[in-house]
């Protein structure tokens, strides 16, 4: 009787809808859960597909279009001139190749299936019959519609990559300062000497050939462009097997990190028809799931750091600016005419300029040089995400490493796990053959040395399969194994994540739960600044009496990170100051980074510094937060949600834990949490429905939805919601059921 009573009550609160669209062959159901997310039934994968662009489209159209107009250099059209130079660098990386290959490198049915996802989005766009959602109202424009190759635009895959900012920053430091001190502030590893490609000459290097790059790769809102890349890019995972866990099966944990947006970076979908059924998290932008699981398996990525970029230096020719040097003899560029609408003003003609390396990026005429960018996206299958296809209808370890055959951008550590109870872990992406060079300075174009000899194989990337520890974890760290010879990367976030991750899971006799992997995701002991105690014990305080008391209470703290915690605030404004006095910036350039700073000062028998950088962060302190009683971390370090259409649709900010250098990555400029884990995800492969996540602020961008930030609370306090799978588990908590019929 109970039970019937609260079927009955459940039935009441559901809210139940049919829509008639042109586009479906036989009746979808989509039901959405209490959280938000949209559990997909259909009979065939057009359908599927089709469902899903619609329901995207119904619950995030806004930033869609904003995500399309940036992809495909459509902005200006509704923002006006300020944004030509973005539009003209979409098109300029934009696919030129063939586009069989093209959307064969993701999964045999790509194309059908992009075709399928963009005609839902524009029969939602339709059915609005030109009706504008509340943030169209305010923008003042439209939504436009979408072709197919439209989710193959590499503008997101682009800024995944990163290589080439780091190529141009030390080449401008080297012929500045020298190499030497270089590879000291910022050594390679595995460590190899700093030494300019023959034929170039560094201290030509013009660095305003990032200006441009920079400026249109950054994130619209504010606050992102001035985040260091390999800080800004954080993301963990980790897979143990059942020997390690308290069910005897599998537990896989992730939680990738972007920039903290709203509406969130990522959405969360069901897929089900026949040959399909998965559910995780993609951007919206993109059809299918990028990490989750289906049936068999499950799966998550963090950036593996491989260098997929080089820039070539191209020699233009002074009589003729349209042609550049190859072995010796005059080319002519591959130019290009394309015509950009600007809202309010006339249409603008650009040139799009390519030499046989790539998409020249800058062109310095009094030099004579041209920057050309050599990258992966521009191959067949350089589409972010979108080999995600493949992955996620893989059903063994021998499919997933096949479905890694279509992984190009951007390189991932994809941990895996089945319901065999095996784990895996493979560094995927393509990984370029250099046959001179390092990648890690500007190459000159014109010799012919410096040319890419294809990719390693699959079989040549680090990997592992059901490891001798029994667990695997990853963290943008260097993931080179001892011995390992192939050239892949050289620069890596620095360790401390992952050496904490290890630390826990290492635990002799320790069997995990799901709350446990919860809770780890959640840490933020810093072992950096337990590292820091152990130097600031040494040093004995001489003379402004508060040094004593702040003295004491940082070497009793716990090193977590805590929003309220006094001593975590000490720390991080504190080993900002030994940093900027011991190695100040006109005289090393690069800023170091914490592993090199800490082991400075184990090293030094003089810490004066330690005492001179806390006066000057008990200055710093008292001019932000003038009452003691408010030296808080969280007082400081904040994340701000803010919507591109300002504050009217903006979230206020909240106080945060950690920092970039916790497994509960909260980093950013400034103090600022800019940074993070959006979506993360913890997988029961005993028990799919047992799987847990949660995504901030919400599943919606819609402002009037009480899905827009309803998950924010639970978000910033670490909790998370289930991830229902089965059919039974969807119903049970469902709250609303949407048919499309023919």
């Amino acid at each position: 009787m109970l039970h019937r009573i609260c079927a009955l009550l459940i039935a009441a609160c559901l809210v139940v809808s049919a829509e008639r669209v042109g586009g479906v062959k036989e009746p979808v159901e989509i039901l959405r859960d209490k959280w938000g997310v949209p559990h997909i039934y259909a009979k065939n994968t057009e359908d599927l597909f089709f469902a899903q662009g619609w329901i995207t489209a119904k619950d995030r159209l806004f930033q869609l279009d904003l995500w399309r107009r940036q992809g495909v250099g459509k902005l200006a059209e509704v923002l006006g001139p300020q944004m030509i130079s973005r539009d003209r660098f979409a098109r300029l990386i934009r696919y030129r190749g063939d586009w069989d290959a093209e959307w064969k490198s993701y999964s045999p049915d790509a194309k059908v299936i992009a075709t399928s996802f963009t005609r839902g989005i524009n029969a939602y766009i339709k059915s609005l019959a030109g009706k504008r959602t509340v943030e169209f109202e305010a923008a003042g424009y439209d939504p436009g519609l979408w072709e197919p190759e439209d989710v193959t635009a590499r503008m997101a895959g682009l800024v995944m990559t990163r290589n080439l900012t780091t190529e141009i920053t030390r080449a401008v430091e080297i012929a500045r300062f020298g190499a030497a001190v270089i590879e000291k502030m910022n050594p390679p590893d595995p460590f190899i000497k700093l030494e300019a490609p023959r034929g170039l000459d560094l201290a030509g290097i013009n660095p305003e050939v990032l200006r441009e790059y920079q400026a249109v790769t950054a994130g619209l809102r504010s606050g992102d462009s001035d985040c260091d890349p390999l800080d800004c890019v954080g993301s963990n995972n980790w897979v143990v097997d059942g020997t390690k866990s308290t069910t005897g099966k599998p537990l896989l944990a992730n939680d990738p990190h972007r920039p903290i947006n709203l509406p969130s970076l990522r959405k969360t979908v069901h897929l089900i028809a026949p040959g399909w059924n998965v559910i995780g998290a993609g951007e919206p932008a993109l059809p299918g799931v990028a990490l989750g699981h289906n049936e068999n398996v499950g799966f998550g990525f963090t950036i593996a750091q491989i260098d997929q970029q080089d820039l070539f230096v191209e020699k233009i020719n002074p009589a003729n600016p349209n042609q550049y040097m190859i072995k010796g003899a005059w080319k002519n560029f591959e130019t290009e005419k394309q015509t950009i609408k600007v809202k309010g003003a006339a249409d603008v003609t650009v040139e799009l300029k390519h030499s046989i390396h790539g998409p020249v990026i800058f062109e310095d005429r009094q030099r004579n040089q041209a920057y050309a960018l050599k990258w992966v996206g521009a191959d067949p299958g350089g589409a972010g995400y979108l080999a995600a296809l493949s992955l996620a209808r893989t059903k063994n370890w021998k499919e997933f490493l096949a479905g890694v055959d279509h992984y190009k951008v951007p390189s991932e550590n994809l941990v895996y796990a089945d319901t065999q109870g095996n784990i895996g872990w493979i560094a995927a992406g393509y990984a370029p053959i250099r046959k001179n060079g390092t990648g890690l300075l500007p190459v000159p174009g014109d010799t012919g040395e410096y040319e890419w000899q294809g990719y390693l194989s699959t079989a040549d990337h680090p990997q592992v399969y059901n490891p001798a520890k029994h667990f695997v974890a990853t963290a943008n760290n260097k993931i080179l194994p001892p011995g390992y010879t192939k050239q892949f990367s050289y620069e890596w976030s620095l360790p401390f994540r992952v050496d904490r991750i290890d630390q826990v899971l290492s635990k002799p006799g320790q069997k995990f739960s799901v709350v446990d992997f919860e809770q780890l995701q959640q840490d933020v002991v810093s072992l950096p600044a337990r590292r820091f105690q152990r130097v600031v014990a040494k040093w004995k305080a001489k003379s402004d009496p508060r040094h004593a008391v702040l003295l004491n209470e940082f070497l009793k703290w716990d090193a977590r990170m805590t929003a309220d915690s006094r001593p975590a605030l000490i720390y991080e404004l504190w080993l900002a100051y030994v940093t900027a006095m011991q190695y100040p910036a006109e005289t090393y350039g690069h800023v170091p980074n914490a592993e090199i700073v800490l082991a400075g000062l184990e090293k030094s028998s003089d810490l004066r510094v330690v005492g001179d950088s806390l006066t000057l962060t008990l200055r710093d302190l008292e001019k932000r937060l003038p009452h003691p009683e408010t030296w808080k971390w969280g007082n400081l370090h904040q994340v701000a949600l803010k919507h591109p259409l300002g504050q009217k649709f903006s979230l206020d900010p909240i106080a945060r834990p950690g920092d970039g250098n916790t497994v509960n990555a909260t980093s950013g400029p400034g103090f600022r949490q800019t940074n993070g884990a959006s979506y993360r995800q913890v997988l029961d492969l005993a028990d799919w429905d047992r799987s847990m996540m949660t995504n901030v602020p919400g599943e919606s961008g819609d402002p009037s939805s009480k899905h827009y930030s309803d998950l924010l609370k639970d978000w910033a306090a670490g909790k998370y919601h289930p991830m229902p799978y089965s059919r039974k588990a969807v119903e049970a908590a469902m709250e609303e059921r949407i048919v499309l019929e023919p």
